[in-house]
This record gives structure tokens, C-alpha cells and sequence, in this order.
């Protein structure tokens, strides 16, 4: 085969991304004290620790919380690497949120644990929605959003892109997402885009951010990546080289089993430097059970 025909791939595969079932799995970060942690995410949010494993061979712990069982709800998997007590945040990673049907409530609550209120509860500039923030122990910021019910209050992921066009154009061709919402706001200079598998209320949204006239940001050592879950992680994988190559961005693991687990995965970073995971799905569900 000729090496110009082999670099266009089919339609088909480009259209792979919106056909794959795919759904958030997890954020993953790391934390200075996990049992501080887990306590802070049970008591203050209302999280279930839903399982932890330590790997002492190669000096870390994970802890998996959430508001509902992996097979069916984006989940928080915190890593602690023995030894090492606080990380750099950076100033791209924003924030993850959590919608609950009483933020004024749930904020004196984290108050009256000695929790760090960054943001008071009321609503949000110019709108309706009632908003707060607060600080987790390691200095990771939880935005709260007030919605009568939701069927996945772990709902955002909030990271800070210095091309908002590139990074939604990027997240639909490489992911298979759709721009649920974008939102413009020249008073505060910047423009932001939500992007997800359904809409905004129903589910886990990427919220990409856009700071005018900031094109880069420090990544720090503490925020990892989050993964989504595909039928194919070879396909995927495929459809992943080919955005790049258009986009920018770069494979850090090709698809293929993790050694020692058999989970099939592949890794990249979008234009940013932000990192995704893809997971195979029986793979994954096979690891939990």
C-alpha cells in the first residue's frame, strides 16, 4: 500500500468515536494522606469509599469514592505514593464539581467540619444557579451546584485550555463528544465549552475553559487524567493518532493489555498536555468483580 493511502483512514472510523459506548470511569489525582482524604469525601461530600488497594512493591494506595457503584457512576480514584505529602496543583487544573439539591446546607455542613470555604453559597454572576466553592484538604477546589436531582452528582471536571475551538474540535473528533454548552463571557474575559456524552444535567461534563489572551498553562504534579471507557481501545487508538496528527497533541501508550492486569488500554495527551485514558469496557468491568 501506497504511504499517502494508509494516512487517510475511513469514514467509518472517524465516526467510530460517536457510535462506541462510551461514559467517564474516573478522575484520577494524587493525595497527600488518603484515610484524610476519604474522610474529608465521605463526611463533608456525602461519597461512598467504594474500594482501595495498596501495591506495596511499588510504593502507592488507591482509593475509588463516589456517589454510586463503578459500573454505572463517575468515580474519584485518589493515589497516594508512599512518602510524598503534597503535590503541586498547577494553574490549568480549574475544579471538579458535585450538584446536590442544597448547597447552602451542604457548605455549613463542610463548615461545621472544619472545612475550607473559598466561595460562599448564593447565585452564580449574572444567573440563577446557586453556586459555592470549597477547598479539599490538598487544596483541590469542588465547585457545588444546586440541581433539584441528578442521576450523577460527581458532574464536572474543570481544566483550563489555551484554544477553545482546537480543544472542542479536538474532544469531538478524538473522543466522540458533544459541546452540550458554550458560553461566552467577554465581561470576565473568558469563554468556556461543556462537552460529555448527554446532556449537562444527566451526566459527567468536561468543562474546558478559556482565559483570553492566556495560551498556556503549569500542569503541577497532583491532577493525572481521566478515563472513559470504549468497546475498542485498538479503534479508538486508530481514530486518537489520526486527531492528533491534525490537532496536536501525543500518544504516551499505545492500546494494548497492562502487564500484570490484562485491562486493554491506550493514553494520550489532547493539544493542552491534558491526559486521557481509554479502558476497555468488559476489561474494566472484569476488574471490578
Amino acid at each position: 500500500m501506497a504511504e499517502g493511502s494508509a494516512a487517510v483512514p475511513s469514514t467509518e472510523l472517524l465516526e467510530w468515536p460517536k457510535k462506541d459506548k462510551r461514559r467517564f470511569l474516573h478522575a484520577v489525582y494524587r493525595v497527600g494522606d488518603l484515610d484524610r482524604t476519604i474522610k474529608f469525601y465521605t463526611e463533608c461530600f456525602g461519597m461512598k469509599l467504594l474500594r482501595k488497594r495498596d501495591i506495596p512493591e511499588e510504593k502507592y494506595s488507591n482509593a475509588f469514592l463516589g456517589f454510586g457503584p463503578e459500573e454505572s457512576h463517575f468515580v474519584v480514584e485518589l493515589t497516594y505514593n508512599y512518602g510524598v505529602t503534597s503535590y503541586d496543583i498547577g494553574t490549568g487544573f480549574g475544579h471538579f464539581a458535585i450538584a446536590t439539591a442544597d448547597v447552602y446546607k451542604m457548605v455549613e455542613d463542610i463548615r461545621a467540619k472544619g472545612g475550607n470555604v473559598t466561595r460562599e453559597a448564593g447565585p452564580v454572576k449574572g444567573g440563577s444557579t446557586v453556586i459555592a466553592f470549597v477547598k479539599d484538604p490538598d487544596g483541590y477546589i469542588f465547585e457545588l451546584i444546586q440541581r433539584a436531582s441528578t442521576p450523577e452528582p460527581l458532574c464536572q471536571v474543570m481544566l483550563r485550555v489555551g484554544d477553545l475551538n482546537r480543544s472542542v474540535k479536538f474532544y469531538e473528533q478524538a473522543l466522540g463528544m458533544k459541546l452540550v454548552k458554550k458560553v461566552d463571557r467577554p465581561e470576565y474575559k473568558y469563554s468556556m465549552a461543556m462537552m460529555g456524552y448527554a446532556e449537562e444535567h444527566e451526566t459527567t461534563v468536561l468543562e474546558l475553559t478559556y482565559n483570553y489572551g492566556v495560551t498556556e498553562y503549569t500542569k503541577g504534579n497532583a491532577y493525572a487524567q481521566v478515563a472513559i471507557s470504549t468497546d475498542d481501545v485498538y479503534k479508538s487508538g486508530e481514530v486518537v493518532e489520526h486527531v492528533i496528527q491534525e490537532l496536536g497533541g501525543k500518544v504516551t501508550r499505545k492500546p494494548g493489555p497492562i502487564p500484570g492486569i490484562n485491562t486493554k488500554i491506550t493514553s494520550f495527551l489532547d493539544p493542552d498536555g491534558w491526559k486521557t485514558v481509554l479502558v476497555d469496557n468488559e476489561d474494566f468491568l472484569k476488574e471490578l468483580h
